[in-house]
């Protein structure tokens, strides 16, 4: 499927009128005018062929049941898994793709901003001269916009002439954050897949298409060849019951999810949300952007959700305004909304099967949320209102900046918020608290022009507000109105870590739109008063498992029915799950501790002259949280002139300086669990194999370090049961030794949107950082399982572990993805 790119357009949009009631409430809705351009005739459906009566598709919760009821293929898939599939090259016959696979992915699109300059010097580097699709590749100019000086307008301009050169499509300084283009240009088109190299592309879920971040190499590797690879995570997927009160919006239910589930629960996941049409009726499309932008902060790799009636009617508006305003469809100007290619979207739409497999469920109740806030300086922390008022917590600066909630309904409720002060202020906009400063940027200009035309954006500016350009400037510290030491700000971005915001001796809360609002008005953290807790409300529901059989709720016949439905089906999951882990335990119990023939009748193939075996002897660094600066000295990350040698010499120096005399070549490094968090430094993947260390073995990885590591040739494995089996047996150990907490300099973000890293954690007992254990492991490729003997009399044991596919192995063996591409390009005619 391929998109008419076009280049910048700034179209305005106002608030609905007669036409909400079909569209959606006032306060979510983005609605784009005439702005003088030539109109054209509403082109009508094309008809398709039905398999239900019409009453059926028009009844929104009878056309929901038959969707869930419905499976397109053998085996059931998660809606990731099915637009993973859509994206897959090379797949066997017959292969339906499942969480934990590796693939190799050809994304619609492919995003890149500020860093295009960085990507482009990558690409080039690796011996390439043409992007491979040019239809694919987008690039904005978002993140430093404020930047004035020579430095910053001689980057951005050569990335403009790059992009002129490529033929790409290219948005410049001021036309808005990358995101917001990527929805409201039908980049993020429903049912596709596309990738960005920033950590925020799980927005794009908002609107149904499968978002996920890349790194520098990845994006390079893009443009080259059109494909890079990737591994499907575990999939979560949160039911949503229940319908969202007046007052509460979507960053409500996110600062909620952060810090309700607080304990890394969907760490690396995919996230899919559901519920019934009535629930998912409450959630507009743009609480569903705020959601989804900010599983991010979460921890999660995507946060997909379903293409429904609401979507479909956002979408449906979005092609007839385009429709009655744009120009001739064979125009290269015009929209890609157009009602002909949403009847196509339709009639191909994809939804999970019954039966798919998910990794966990958790479930929250809207109905029993009210207005959340976040912080101060983690999103962890999230505290009902109604808690934080009583505190009074007096603010220095609030800010509606961002991706996550700056578009022309964001704006509008904001403004809401100064107008209903008017009442009592003899009808005039009263001014923002005194010492307060309260920073605006629309999240593109098509969002400014519409809350100019509402007169919400002037709103704003007469209560005192100061303008800032559409771009995410104060979200990431850069620019205008930072935070200093001893302030407290307040805004309706997505991070508040410390330093994030500006000064690391300040403090940063997140909340909506409307209390960020009130907030400055009022000089203190305090909302707009819209929201009423309901008589008999006892707390939040939420948890483990789908939430239907919530005890005293009053439910239709039709949610009825649904949520029998997917009673039957979560309990049919965990069967099958049940039944499979005692299979499991009667293979190990019948062929033995040493379980040789596991896995023998699903062999992977490997490639000439990859290794079948990779073996030696453990050395355990008995931590959690292991970040890349713990891995990598921070100060030698941007020394271009660091040999190798002394890349292995400082290699987790700054974890233990003792590894460098401990560790030795040819070991098998295992550490603890999320090893490898932290910056995208690719360096903390090549500084282990300088140390002539082959395979990594973790209880989990950063996802970043993960696909660092792969790009850069070094293996690693997620196994655990070992870290389990060495912590039982070496924690009670009276060992020496000390460790210091590892905090990344601020001078030394590689990216800039990097979160900070986790403290490390080590059982209380150990207290020898790195420790050569005695234990020998091999790790078995083509049978996809590990051996491990603890020590000369020690047990000995086997271990299933992932696959390693050959299109992996064939980015290994090439030395790393960018040799890989550059036989990719030699290959080429």
């Amino acid at each position: 499927m391929r998109l008419i790119n076009h280049g910048s357009r700034a179209l305005g949009r106002t608030r609905p009128s007669a036409s909400q009631k079909f569209y959606g409430s006032q306060r979510h809705s983005s609605l784009r005018p005439p702005l003088g351009r030539p109109c054209r005739k509403f082109t009508s459906k094309v008809p398709r062929r039905q398999n239900v009566f019409h009453a059926q598709l028009e009844d929104p919760s009878s056309a929901a049941i038959l969707s869930s009821l419905a499976s397109s293929s053998p085996i059931p898939q998660t809606l990731t898994e099915k637009i993973v599939q859509r994206h897959s090259l090379g797949l066997p016959k017959d292969k339906f793709v499942k969480s934990g696979d590796y693939v190799t992915l050809s994304p619609y699109k492919c995003m890149t901003h500020d860093n295009s300059w960085p990507v482009a010097t990558k690409f080039l580097s690796i011996g390439a001269s043409d992007i491979s699709d040019k239809d694919q590749i987008v690039m904005t100019l978002d993140h430093d916009v404020q930047n004035k000086s020579e430095k910053n307008l001689t980057k951005y301009r050569l990335i403009e002439e790059f992009a002129k050169n490529q033929g790409v499509v290219f948005y410049p300084a001021g036309r808005g954050i990358g995101h917001q283009i990527m929805v409201e240009e039908g980049y993020a088109w429903p049912g596709t897949l596309a990738v960005a190299s920033d950590s925020h592309s799980n927005m794009y879920g908002g609107v149904g298409c499968l978002g996920t971040p890349v790194v520098r190499t990845d994006a390079a590797s893009i443009w080259a060849t059109s494909k890079t690879w990737w591994q499907i995570p575990p999939i979560c997927k949160v039911t949503f019951t229940g319908t969202l009160p007046e007052g509460v919006t979507g960053k409500d239910v996110i600062v909620a999810l952060c810090g309700l589930f607080s304990n890394d629960q969907v760490l690396n996941h995919a996230i899919e949300f559901a519920g019934s049409e009535e629930t998912m009726r409450s959630l507009a499309v743009d609480d569903r952007l705020a959601i989804a932008n900010m599983t991010t902060e979460w921890g999660a790799l995507t946060g997909l959700f379903p293409i429904d009636e609401t979507l479909q009617r956002w979408l449906r508006y979005k092609a007839t305004e385009a429709a009655m305003c744009n120009e001739p469809p064979e125009s290269k100007e015009s929209s890609p909304f157009t009602h002909q290619r949403l009847d196509d979207l339709f009639a191909n739409q994809l939804t999970a099967d019954r039966g798919a497999k998910y990794s966990k469920h958790l479930h929250l109740n809207l109905s029993t949320l009210s207005p959340y806030v976040s912080g101060p300086n983690s999103v962890k922390v999230a505290t009902p209102l109604h808690d934080l008022v009583p505190r009074d917590i007096k603010i220095d600066k609030a800010y509606l900046v961002s991706c996550t909630n700056s578009r022309a309904s964001d704006l509008a409720a904001a403004a809401k918020v100064f107008k209903d002060g008017a009442g009592s202020n003899g009808g005039m906009v009263p001014k923002v608290a005194d010492d307060v400063k309260f920073y605006i940027a629309a999240a593109s200009a098509p969002e400014q022009a519409a809350a100019e035309m509402s007169g919400d954006w002037q709103a704003l500016l007469e209560a005192g507000a100061q303008p800032l350009p559409a771009g995410c400037g104060p979200c990431i510290g850069l620019g205008t109105g930072l935070l200093e030491p001893g302030e407290v700000g307040i805004s309706a971005s997505n991070r508040n870590f410390k330093g994030r915001n500006g000064s690391t001796e300040a403090e940063a809360y997140l909340a909506s739109p409307e209390v960020v609002a009130a907030s400055a008005l009022h000089g203190k953290i305090v909302g707009p008063g819209r929201y009423q807790r309901p008589e008999g409300w006892s707390g939040v529901i939420r948890g483990e498992g789908d939430g239907v059989m919530e005890e005293g709720s009053e439910i239709t016949r039709q949610e009825a029915l649904q949520k029998v439905i997917a009673t039957r089906e979560q309990a049919f999951e965990k069967v099958i799950a049940q039944l499979d882990g005692i299979v499991e335990e009667a293979e190990q119990d019948l062929l033995g501790s040493d379980n040789a023939s596991q896995g023998d009748d699903h062999l992977t193939e490997v490639l000439p002259g990859f290794p079948e075996r990779v073996e030696g002897e453990i050395v355990f660094c008995d931590a959690d949280n292991i970040n890349t600066d713990g891995i990598y000295p921070g100060k030698y990350t941007y020394q271009d002139d660091v040999t190798t040698e002394k890349m292995a010499e400082v290699c987790m120096s700054n974890y233990d300086k003792a590894f460098a005399t401990t560790a030795r070549e040819g070991d098998i490094l295992v550490a603890g669990f999320n090893f490898g968090c932290g910056s995208s430094r690719e360096q903390a993947a090549t500084a282990i194999l300088a140390k002539k260390i082959p395979l990594v073995i973790a209880g989990s990885f950063g996802n970043i370090f993960s696909r660092n590591s792969i790009n850069n040739a070094l293996m690693g494995v997620e196994v655990p049961k070992l870290v389990q089996r060495l912590r039982k047996t070496f924690s009670g150990l009276n060992t020496k030794g000390s460790q210091q907490d590892i905090t990344e300099p601020s001078y030394n973000s590689q990216s800039l949107d990097s979160p900070p890293p986790a403290s490390q954690v080590t059982p209380s007992q150990e207290k020898l950082l790195t420790r050569r254990t005695g234990w020998k492991l091999v790790w078995d490729v083509r049978r996809s399982k590990v051996d491990v003997q603890e020590g000369e009399n020690g047990p000995r044991w086997s271990q299933k572990v992932g696959e390693l596919p050959p299109n992996v192995q064939e980015i290994i063996a090439s030395g790393g993805l960018e040799k890989w591409v550059k036989k990719q390009i030699e290959r080429a005619p």
